[in-house]
């Protein structure tokens, strides 16, 4: 071949082939037979359950119930007395028993699961009695509220021969699957990054939640809620915004952080913990008092990639995952997956050899041609769309998960040690930004150190 290469050639032939790329290919993804039809379950396989804790989550647990085939709320626990009204009518039953103590749930024969939806600072104790009780549980993400509390937790579930599930939901997502297979049959390559964020604003979204009218001292039970934190006078405020404070819950880490770790581990399939995590962020527009930061920013060393995680409360870019490979790159937003593939065919070096002679140019690229003669041969693989179908919820698809669970004794896709290594992220988290240094996970000891 004898023909003189410039560099307007160069990125004509380049601009070309991006031209030629294929349309963009839609999918409707097709929800679960279990979810989208369930079949009639006889009386024998009915599952029993109980949910302690009726808050916002705690009544949007139980509403996913009622479209569960096979499912009977037969009692509700909450400290706040119009919580047991809330939980009745998200079970549409106003005749479902309820009270502030969650041990007279524990102690029902009829009850074979319970749904745990507390504040964070609870949900060992609560888990523990449960699991000694004999009863499977669903807990809340994060699962624990501190490194010790986590262990103790698999332990006990270990003990009771308990089936236990996390609620971070989008593990059970149709679309979560989807990106799941695509990343293992290998199109995205080798994958050494991922970024993923999770920003609202709103003052709801930053947990700054109104104060019910008829909150009290005698409404409420205070020292049920304070458990083993600090003793401290009534206040509402802790009571219905505890997410803000340490004592009670883990702040953007814990509520939103773990979303995004839990669907990480589970696309990648690595359930581990970080080995190292470095913080910044601070607390710039809501100084209401909260202890956590309204922005936290984090990066993670994992074995063989890294992980860059983001919440702003102050700024909505809703949620996002991205998975950036060698050979495509994968974008979850919500309920929707976009594959994009990246150009890998072998190139010829289109920017120094413009610094050489015109000759050592033009053999340069004369030998590329004859050693890749298809180099300019562009396979028509274009961008993929994947979507959840209108009213799709991956809340009752993980709520089936762990039901069809405690009726078969089989494995769930979210158990003890898959949220323990989530919520170990999260303490690795807010570990690095309160003391300003480097957390590493020391596995041997099962301790954060600086």
């Amino acid at each position: 071949m004898n023909k003189n290469w410039t560099r307007r050639d160069f990125i004509r032939v380049g601009t070309a082939s991006a031209a030629t790329g294929a349309a963009a290919k839609f999918t409707l993804l097709q929800p679960k037979p279990l979810w989208a039809s369930p079949n009639p379950v006889g009386p024998s396989d009915t599952v029993r359950c109980a949910s302690i804790g009726t808050g916002v989550r705690g009544c949007e647990l139980l509403s996913a119930t009622t479209h569960v085939a096979g499912v009977e709320c037969v009692a509700v626990c909450d400290l706040y007395d119009s919580r047991h009204t809330a939980a009745q009518e998200a079970v549409k039953n106003p005749n479902v028993p309820a009270t502030r103590n969650y041990k007279e749930i524990l102690d029902r024969k009829d009850v074979d699961a319970v749904i745990i939806a507390v504040p964070d600072h609870s949900h060992r104790h609560v888990f523990e009695d449960a699991c000694a009780a004999g009863k499977d549980v669903y807990c809340e993400k994060p699962m624990s509220h501190t490194v010790e509390d986590g262990f103790a937790m698999i332990d006990a579930a270990h003990k009771a021969n308990r089936i236990v599930q996390i609620g971070s939901q989008r593990v059970s997502s149709i679309v979560y699957a989807q990106a799941k297979e695509l990343y293992d049959t290998g199109k995205l390559g080798d994958v050494y990054h991922i970024e993923a964020y999770w920003d609202r604003n709103s003052p709801s979204g930053a947990w700054v939640y109104p104060i019910p009218p008829d909150a009290s001292e005698q409404t409420i039970d205070w020292n049920a809620f304070l458990g083993s934190a600090p003793k401290r006078p009534f206040d509402p405020v802790r009571f219905f915004r505890w997410r803000c404070f340490t004592d009670y819950g883990e702040g953007l880490a814990g509520d939103l952080f773990v979303h995004l770790m839990s669907g990480i581990q589970f696309i990648t399939g690595t359930n581990t913990v970080a080995k190292r995590a470095q913080s910044t962020g601070g607390l710039f527009h809501y100084k209401d008092g909260r202890d956590f930061p309204d922005l936290i920013e984090t990066f993670y060393d994992y074995p063989n990639f890294r992980v860059y995680l983001r919440c702003n409360l102050n700024n909505d870019q809703g949620d996002f995952i991205g998975f950036y490979g060698t050979k495509g790159t994968a974008i979850l937003r919500g309920q929707t997956l976009t594959y994009t593939p990246q150009d890998a065919r072998p190139q010829p070096e289109g920017y120094s050899i413009f610094g050489w002679p015109e000759k050592l140019r033009n053999e340069y690229l004369a030998n590329f041609e004859k050693e890749h003669p298809l180099y300019k041969v562009k396979i028509e693989e274009g961008t993929e769309v994947f979507a959840a179908p209108e009213g799709y919820s991956d809340l009752v698809d993980h709520q089936t998960n762990f039901f069809n669970a405690v009726r078969s004794r089989k494995k769930v896709v979210e158990n003890e040690e898959f949220g323990n290594n989530a919520a170990l992220g999260c303490h690795l988290a807010n570990y690095s930004y309160f003391k300003n240094t480097a957390a590493v996970w020391d596995e041997k000891e099962r301790k954060i150190r600086s």
